[in-house]
């Protein structure tokens, strides 16, 4: 009985010795870990990918001729209040919409909430539409802090007593939507705030002609002149700027924690101010370097933001937002450029009553 015991297990370790032989042989042969996978459909899936991904980011190009060159844009908006009108200027862009990925994020109040809800409806309107007219991707952010208490009304949000707090908050949102959606392969970042409705077509083609790391158009409002009854338009954003010595001087003078506003009489900074530089409608094109930008419609090198460009909540240099973007980009090596005489348009319902009693005897060039 002891022998024929000794003889089963025997040939019982001979047999599985054999077996663990062939599977390993089987496995080397293989690129498959010695470890047979899950039965689930779940676990396989995750199985399959790659453990690995690699991208050349030097087979990203940013140049003059994006269509050409199939380069990927992100447009991102920071929303408070959604336009119709903003939303059909977007469908009219003709960048191909297959190389447009949007980014919106909107604030956890009531108003954010019904401006989300009517962001969704034409969203999904046209991500089920036609093929031509989709985008590339769609992301919808809601943010995660709240937004300082102040109102939406344009007479309150642009007293100069709520600059700092607004904007800091503005900075947070923006910087929030950039480090969740830029993407490996984007080259272009188009900033596009939500009551801009009026651009050319060609809007991203033409700014990025230029080529340059940060490029601002002129913001501009269309209106109806009370004294003459007829159509008429004016300047918007005063936050592209050539600097000055007064401004320089003011800065040498502040707290740390303080930073210099624009367009407020009782800060009068004597910058020349991009949004009174428009003079020659035929010359679309002509450059003027700034040393501050506005985000209404900022058009960046991604490379810009990857070298860590982003918009400061705190006071840089006495500067915050996207003038202190644009500061923190000079910084980093990377010069900003306007077009004064290239225009996009703000909502006509939005009072240009803004920033106190505004001053405009600035000079400009």
């Amino acid at each position: 009985m002891t022998l024929t015991i000794g003889a089963f297990l025997f040939l019982f370790i001979l047999y599985f010795l054999g077996q663990g032989t062939e599977t390993s042989a089987s496995t080397s042969n293989s690129n498959q870990a010695p470890i047979r996978k899950p039965s689930s459909s779940k676990a396989k899936l995750i199985g399959d990918r790659p453990p690995v991904r690699r991208f050349n980011l030097n087979n990203v190009t940013i140049t003059a001729d994006p269509i050409e060159n199939q380069e990927a844009v992100l447009i991102l908006t920071p929303m408070a209040r959604f336009y119709q009108e903003y939303w059909d200027n977007l469908m009219k862009l003709d960048y191909p919409h297959k190389l447009i990925s949007l980014g919106f994020i909107l604030p956890k109040n009531k108003e954010g909430n019904a401006a989300t809800a009517a962001l969704q409806a034409q969203v999904t309107k046209t991500q089920t539409g036609s093929l031509k007219d989709r985008f590339r991707s769609v992301v919808i952010e809601r943010q995660d802090f709240d937004p300082p208490i102040i109102s939406q009304d344009e007479s309150e949000r642009h007293k100069m007593a709520n600059q700092k707090a607004r904007r800091a908050s503005m900075s947070r949102a923006r910087n929030s939507l950039l480090f969740t959606t830029l993407g490996v392969d984007t080259s272009w970042v188009l900033w596009l705030d939500a009551d801009i409705v009026e651009t050319p077509s060609s809007l991203i083609q033409d700014l990025a002609s230029h080529n340059k790391p940060l490029i601002v158009p002129n913001c501009y409002q269309r209106y109806i002149d009370p004294e003459t009854g007829k159509p008429a338009e004016r300047p918007y954003d005063f936050n592209s700027w050539q600097d000055s010595p007064t401004a320089q001087e003011i800065a040498s003078k502040m707290d740390p924690n303080d930073i210099i506003l624009e367009g407020y009489r009782e800060m009068a900074t004597y910058r020349s101010l991009m949004a009174y530089m428009a003079d020659q409608e035929d010359e679309k094109h002509l450059e003027v370097p700034l040393d501050g930008v506005g985000g209404t419609a900022l058009l960046v090198k991604a490379d810009v933001h990857r070298d860590g460009a982003m918009f400061p909540p705190f006071s840089f240099y006495h500067l915050i937002e996207t003038e202190g973007f644009a500061k923190m980009a000079r910084r980093l090596g990377w010069a900003a450029t306007g077009l004064p005489n290239y225009k996009v348009r703000i909502h006509a319902k939005i009072s240009h009553a803004l920033r106190g009693a505004l001053l405009l005897t600035q000079p400009c060039l």
